[in-house]
């Protein structure tokens, strides 16, 4: 497990380093690599396992690095607006924002709800980003902290 950590850590640097990528793209491409890689690790076994990672950390870092071309700063204040006020929409319900300036556009919508392990009150998402007319899904769970506050888990 810490072999396959290190691996994603180091594509992810890796891909980030790329010349010729602004802040958004660089964010966008480790973020997406992360991602990724995190979903391709539920497949597979052994060598196979490796090889979903490692399919999973390109395309995710491609995908991400395109969002993250286009999303700037009041993209992300709309999405992270419309996320805040999915954590307590009714599952099913539709949030959507939109940024006039740039044109881009998505919305977040609370699909399913239940406890963790530990008993924290958790939710999955599903978000929906339209940039230049092309859409890109992501799908996630958040789980409500003891503060109050809620944190990503997946």
């Amino acid at each position: 497990m810490k072999m396959k950590i290190v691996a994603v850590g180091m594509a992810a640097l890796v891909l980030a380093g790329c010349e010729g990528t602004g802040q958004k793209q660089g964010v966008g491409t480790v973020a997406g690599a992360i991602g990724g890689a995190a979903l391709g690790s539920q497949f597979g076994r052994g060598t196979g396992n490796v090889a979903a990672i490692a399919a999973g950390t390109l395309l995710g870092a491609f995908l991400g690095s395109e969002v993250g071309k286009s999303l700037d700063s009041a993209d992300r204040a709309a999405h992270d607006r419309a996320q805040a006020r999915a954590y307590a929409a009714p599952v099913g319900e539709r949030i959507t924002w939109n940024n006039p300036q740039s044109g881009n556009s998505g919305y977040v919508v609370p699909t399913r709800e239940g406890t963790s392990a530990a008993g924290a009150y958790c939710r999955e998402f599903q978000n929906t980003i339209v940039v230049g007319g092309r859409q890109e899904q992501a799908y996630g769970t958040a789980c409500r902290q003891p503060d109050g506050s809620w944190k990503v888990v997946q």
